[in-house]
């Protein structure tokens, strides 16, 4: 199996590359650089660049605005987006709901909703996680009962992230409490405007709004918006989370980190030294390299696999690729708290003066302690490694 790329693929790259030094906002790309989220503002701005290029939904059919690339092309593109760095379009419209609505959509649903998730005319967020019901989503109580032509729900979803921004949800609720877990479950979709649907902010450790808890009190939604068939929707969430598995193996984010983390190394004074001179940092981040090498080859694979297959189906494999992917990134995290030392707990907000009394601390260093134990949830969400390890157990050992 040939994992080079070939020299069309290159040429895409540099037409890639060239785009976003011409097009992206230089305020984006220095907040990203300085290892900031982005905000709402300028992912909705980037995305409406990127749409209107025609590659805002890269792994949407032609017919529905996608660019018609390979599966290499994809990869070179999100690669491109993380190395330089640029906001990704929004995951929730264009790698979670939007291909659901593509795959189990009717008609009338993909001509409503695709072209608005396709330019971020409507910003969605994704009701799965409940308080009882995280990796063991199936066993989720929010129920949507038919009255009429509506669906009426009531529940509870948590861990909604930006739910705060959203124009609308798309909710897994269990529509048939008698049948077994996974096939009595609905995948519906709720404009966040309709009475009854509350957003409660959760404040993450370091202090970041980031995830929400919503509330569902007797929410009226048209039966139109069902996705696919009635207690079918279990099909439609293994579709999305094969998805955003793939997704999360995030190979040009970790390289543009590690990037990163090497100019630090070498400003960084220990002992008199560069830190780079030390030998088991140099070790540990020389490790995290290794592997990261190693699952941009197995993407690679994965890649091939895919462009051979014809079922549609998520491939087991990008389970693999969740795993590794994540605790590649958090041992990048860890490294630089390590580069940082005490500097990482400061967040270099000025205080009620204006002033910041840890002006001594490196810009590069505030708030990392945040974004470190921000980043344990990078292995829990999206289903927990744990559970990906059952997944490639049966689906690779039959066990």
């Amino acid at each position: 199996m040939d994992l080079n790329f070939s020299a069309e693929e290159l040429a895409f790259r540099q037409e890639v590359r060239d785009f976003i030094d011409a097009n992206l906002p230089a305020a984006t790309r220095q907040h990203l650089i300085e290892g900031k989220g982005p905000t709402k503002a300028m992912v909705v701005e980037w995305q409406k660049i990127l749409n209107k290029r025609g590659w805002a939904v890269p792994e949407w059919p032609v017919e529905w605005g996608g660019p018609g690339w390979t599966a290499a092309q994809r990869y070179i593109f999100r690669e491109e987006l993380q190395m330089a760095p640029a906001p990704s379009p929004l995951g929730f419209n264009v790698n979670m709901c939007g291909p659901v609505v593509i795959q189990f959509g009717t008609e009338e649903q993909k001509k409503r909703f695709l072209p608005r998730m396709a330019n971020l005319d409507d910003w969605w967020c994704q009701g799965f996680s409940e308080p009882g019901a995280g990796s063991d989503l199936a066993g989720l109580k929010t129920k949507a009962v038919r009255e009429g032509n509506e669906w009426v729900i009531n529940g509870q979803k948590t861990w909604t992230t930006l739910a705060q921004h959203a124009d609308w949800i798309f909710v897994l609720a269990r529509t048939n409490p008698t049948a077994k877990k996974q096939e009595g479950i609905s995948f519906i979709l709720c404009d966040m405007k309709t009475p009854g649907i509350t957003v409660r902010p959760i404040i993450t450790i370091e202090g970041g709004h980031e995830v929400n808890e919503v509330f569902f009190d007797n929410v009226r939604v048209p039966a139109e918006n069902l996705v696919g068939e009635e207690n079918k929707g279990w099909d439609c969430a293994k579709f999305l989370l094969g998805n955003e598995r793939f997704g999360q193996a995030r190979v040009g984010a970790s390289r543009e980190r590690i990037r990163r983390l090497k100019v630090i190394a070498a400003q960084t004074m220990d002992g008199g030294e560069p830190l780079m001179a030390d030998p088991e940092f140099r070790r540990q981040m020389t490790e995290i390299e290794v592997e990261l090498k190693a699952l941009e080859m197995t993407v690679m694979r994965v890649i091939a696999q895919d462009m051979k297959r014809k079922d549609g189906k998520p491939n087991p494999a990008t389970s693999v690729l969740k795993i590794k992917g994540t605790e590649i990134q958090q041992g990048v995290s860890e490294l630089l708290m390590k580069a940082a030392g005490p500097y990482a707990w400061v967040d270099g907000d000025p205080d009620e003066e204006g002033t910041n009394e840890w002006d001594v601390a490196p810009d590069w260093a505030y708030g990392l302690a945040g974004t470190y134990f921000n980043w344990r949830k990078q292995s829990i969400y999206g289903g927990s490694n744990e559970i990906q390890r059952n997944i490639m157990a049966k689906a690779f050992l039959g066990l």
